[in-house]
């Protein structure tokens, strides 16, 4: 894989040459199931507008950005696009310095590797990009993280691809309240699992779906189930109830230091190389929001990344067990 860190501080040339560089994956992706599967670019319009009104400037400078094309603008409103899964482990410890650590599973050729460092509407925010605008993982300069797994039902409905949901939480949000009021109101198209934790060491996970209302828990852990497992053979196949009861050991039984702790997070259980099915560990993400920071971490590299000391750059990444 090679990745790239990039400083996006506005919408302009730079962020125009790498839509146009996805674009055509994207578009095969977002059309996979025929035009008229996705809603038509007022309907797009109209609920951005409803659920996310303060991002309408950043998307319509966006959509021009992207060449105000019809296709283009309802794929960057990211409402009801096409059903899809990540695997995915995210853990809170709890220790003085509390730390948000995550692995995000998923096929390494539907994915972004791409970290963006963004300064859009006067507020800060680096994270893992998903879709050039919404982010699977990423913290803000109020010292806000947030991070999302995957939470194990089929049910779709009418709601936003949860990238787009933590890009508007870090964007509009400060601390776990304001996070979880917002995660509990906005709609999401799938069951997801976020997780959110500020610099006051307080965190939650809210438990997405969109059938029912949003869960808001105390959750330290979160894998692809929520409160009940309902997708039996999905979670056999992820073993989301091992991987969850291994995290609640490490917490809660051997209460490992911290180091120890993410170093876990690169070992089976919790790694996976399971890529030939589209659900290998493509990274694994240490987030301090405290400092403002995070961490990319592959089998024997470690590549920090700051909001406060940003500096752009590229990684090759072997992934074994990739190939």
């Amino acid at each position: 894989m090679y990745w790239r860190a990039l400083n996006i501080e506005k919408p302009g040339p730079v962020w125009a040459g790498l839509f146009n560089e996805y674009w055509p994956d994207y578009r095969q992706w977002w059309l996979k199931e025929g035009e008229t599967s996705r809603p038509t670019f007022s309907q797009c319009r109209r609920a951005l507008a409803e659920h996310m009104p303060e991002l309408m400037p950043l998307y319509e400078d966006l959509c021009m950005q992207a060449g105000g094309g019809d296709v283009a603008a309802r794929f960057l409103s990211f409402y009801n696009p096409p059903p899809y899964m990540a695997g995915c482990s995210q853990a809170i410890w709890a220790g003085k310095e509390p730390v948000m650590v995550r692995n995000y599973d998923y096929d390494p050729n539907a994915f972004d590797q791409l970290v963006m460092k963004t300064n859009w509407q006067g507020r800060q925010v680096l994270g893992t990009s998903d879709g050039l605008w919404g982010l699977v993982d990423g913290v803000n300069d109020a010292g806000l993280a947030i991070s999302l797994t995957f939470g194990g039902r089929r049910d779709v409905g009418d709601g936003f691809g949860v990238p787009l949901i933590l890009r508007y939480v870090l964007q509009t949000c400060e601390t776990v309240n304001d996070a979880t009021a917002v995660l509990a109101r906005v709609p999401t198209h799938m069951s997801y699992n976020v997780t959110v934790l500020d610099r006051n060491r307080n965190y939650a996970t809210a438990m997405m779906a969109p059938d029912r209302e949003t869960v808001i828990t105390h959750a330290a852990v979160a894998t692809n189930h929520q409160e009940n497992i309902e997708w039996v053979s999905h979670a056999r196949f992820t073993a989301t109830v091992e991987r969850e009861r291994y995290l609640l050991n490490r917490l809660r039984m051997h209460k490992d230091p911290q180091e120890k702790f993410i170093g876990a997070f690169l070992k089976p259980p919790l790694y996976s190389t399971a890529f030939n099915v589209g659900f290998g560990t493509l990274y694994t993400a240490v987030y301090r929001p405290r400092k403002r920071e995070m961490e990319l971490r592959w089998p024997g590299t470690i590549w920090p990344l700051s909001l406060d000391e940003f500096v752009e750059g590229a990684r090759e990444v072997y992934l074994p067990g990739a190939l």
